[in-house]
């Protein structure tokens, strides 16, 4: 009797929060997982799993030969987010996607999708109040949104050698996340800043449904040669994310509003000393810049369409069940 064969998924950046929960569906939904991860990587979130590890990053061809040769999938979820410089950030984002484009070329046949996961950024905000989509201009405030759109235009610039698809993410949270997990930090000690005095609007997405989007455009037909925003179908304030968060902690925080020039010039401070560290400030004039927007929100009616995708995850739930993930870790 044949047996079809399990789809072999190749994942870069597998060790990290978002790609960690990719690779957890994948397997979950029947395929041969490989991770592309560095030599130094944290593979914490990784042990114990069902995947094989390709410890050879992402400028190693001959390593990332091995790694692709027979592969249906590849979700290419490895970025750069923080960086000192406009090289480190164009270097991670683009070099690195050039490599992986090019050796992928050369395992064509049996490659079905290359997934490329993109940023809200390289659109920048919404300015008018309605929500960005994909035939909205790209405007990206940061030298990090800028390096996602000429990512972007690399892997699209390849979608006649192969079917390439492009799916933005706007802000994520979940289990396993170190950056929005702050600000749960600080609520379970009874403090939230809220920046500026208008209420500030943003999509925000649990992790479970933004990799079920990636999952659906990789096997989406419509899909190949197109952009999709992941995102969550309501928009939300901070007012209604805290309410929620306070019900979910069961205790209510102090509110500090931090005007918009406080939120600058700490900003420059923090940037001014990283200069004397080895690491990059993840406060800067940049990501200044980025807070202090009225609106970050997008448009997933496209994704939608295409292929079915739907916000699963409310906002109550993803609360939730991240900060049961936090406790249960004691990390809040």
């Amino acid at each position: 009797m044949y047996i079809e064969s399990k789809p072999i998924a190749v994942v870069t950046g597998a060790n990290g929060f978002v790609g960690s929960h990719l690779v957890d569906l994948l397997i979950e939904r029947g395929n041969n997982v490989r991770c592309v991860v560095r030599k130094t990587s944290n593979l914490r979130w990784l042990e114990g799993k069902d995947v094989e590890i390709y410890d050879c990053g992402l400028f190693d061809k001959e390593g990332l030969s091995v790694a692709f040769k027979d592969v249906n999938f590849i979700y290419h979820v490895a970025g750069v987010v923080k960086s000192k410089t406009k090289e480190g950030y164009f270097k991670g984002n683009v070099e690195t996607t050039k490599n992986l484009l090019e050796v992928a070329l050369k395992n064509k046949e049996t490659i079905k999708r290359f997934l490329v996961v993109s940023s809200q950024t390289v659109t920048g905000p919404s300015y008018d109040g309605k929500p960005v989509n994909e035939e909205s201009e790209c405007n990206p405030l940061t030298t990090y949104g800028k390096s996602k759109l000429e990512e972007e235009k690399l892997a699209l610039s390849y979608k006649e050698k192969l079917p390439i698809t492009v799916c933005r993410a706007p802000a994520v949270f979940g289990e396993r996340d170190t950056e929005i997990f702050i600000y749960f930090q600080n609520f379970a000690r009874g403090i939230t800043t809220t920046i500026g005095f208008d209420k500030k609007l943003l999509s925000l997405i649990h992790v479970a449904d933004l990799v079920e989007g990636f999952y659906k455009a990789a096997l989406s037909e419509k899909a190949v040669g197109e952009i999709y925003f992941i995102s969550s179908e309501k928009f939300y304030n901070w007012d209604e994310i805290n309410k929620i968060t306070a019900e979910v902690l069961g205790k209510k925080a102090i509110r500090i509003r931090v005007p918009h020039f406080i939120v600058y010039a700490i900003a420059a401070i923090a940037q001014f000393f990283s200069v004397f560290s080895s690491k990059a400030a993840t406060l800067n004039l940049e990501k200044a810049k980025d807070l202090t927007q009225h609106a970050w929100i997008c448009d997933t009616s496209k994704a939608m369409r295409d292929f079915g995708y739907r916000q699963n995850v409310s906002i109550e739930e993803g609360i939730k069940r991240t900060c049961e993930w936090y406790k249960k870790m004691k990390w809040i």
